[in-house]
């Protein structure tokens, strides 16, 4: 479990109070959107999940590890994978297998077991394809998937993504989306920082977060639900979200809990067989 009791965080020399009270878990394969306007403290809340950051005050504990404790910090990022915003941040090998192998390396790892760390997690990616290309001859999506392989060579419990969507076309998102969604059927929890709405009601649960404080935490349906507190804090509802509510108040009698274009367009089309 991740658990953040009462974390405070201010960033220095310009004294931003970034964190203000968050308290929070997430348990072993939970699938959490964490959203909020810009400078909520979206991202300074994931990086002190594998202690990149650490409170000012308050504290962070992954599976009873108390992040403040320095011998601790290994174990806690093999535990919480971190895949940045833009994935040139992280990746340093010259070749894909190079850079995946580049985590269980500095473990110390066994060759023979580096080797299989590498395989599993390419195809786990599902970049088998990728393993021997130079890394400046990727895509975007590409390299974000190369991103993903390398943290999860390090055999992680949880995987942090911040925007892992961002900048990306619409092909390129929905096979990131489609690998995080593996994953987490597999048993990985997935922490995922996004401003895309859509995105966000794919996961089990949505954390709104609000000038460094918890405002929501519930799941997507109840989240997107609170129209009136979201508008608040000026953040729109999903297209579909939007969509229903319309035909809603033009009196007709539909769920807003569907969040699949697909389920949606079948759900509408039942409606309009049986009028």
């Amino acid at each position: 479990m991740i658990s953040l009791n009462n974390v405070h965080y201010r960033y220095e020399p310009e004294g931003i109070a970034a964190l203000r009270g968050v308290s929070l878990e997430i348990k072993d394969g939970e699938y959490v959107a964490l959203i909020g306007p810009n400078g909520c403290g979206k991202t300074t809340l994931i990086r002190h999940l594998n202690a990149l950051l650490l409170p000012d005050k308050g504290s962070v504990e992954i599976n009873g590890l108390d992040t403040k404790i320095a011998k601790h910090h290994t174990e806690i990022r093999s535990c919480v994978g971190m895949v940045f915003q833009n994935p040139d941040n992280q990746i340093i090998g010259m070749t894909v297998e190079e850079d995946v192998a580049f985590g269980p390396e500095n473990l110390r790892l066994p060759a023979a077991k580096i080797k299989k760390r590498v395989a599993e997690s390419l195809q786990r990616a599902g970049i088998n394809d990728l393993a021997t290309r130079n890394i400046e001859n990727l895509s975007g999506g590409e390299k974000r998937l190369v991103a993903i392989a390398g943290v999860l060579a390090m055999n992680p419990r949880y995987i942090a993504l911040d925007e892992p969507t961002a900048f990306l076309d619409p092909a390129a998102a929905a096979r990131v989306l489609e690998t995080m969604d593996n994953l987490h059927r597999a048993g990985v929890g997935i922490i995922h920082v996004t401003h895309k709405m859509e995105q966000a009601a794919l996961a089990e649960r949505v954390v709104v977060l609000n000038k460094g404080a918890v405002y929501l935490d519930a799941t997507a349906a109840k989240v997107f639900a609170e129209t009136k507190l979201l508008q608040q804090i000026n953040l729109r509802l999903p297209q579909i979200t939007q969509m229903l509510l319309k035909l809603k108040k033009s009196g007709l009698p539909v769920r807003t809990d569907i969040f699949d274009p697909d389920e949606a367009a079948d759900y509408i089309g039942q409606l309009i067989k049986k009028k």
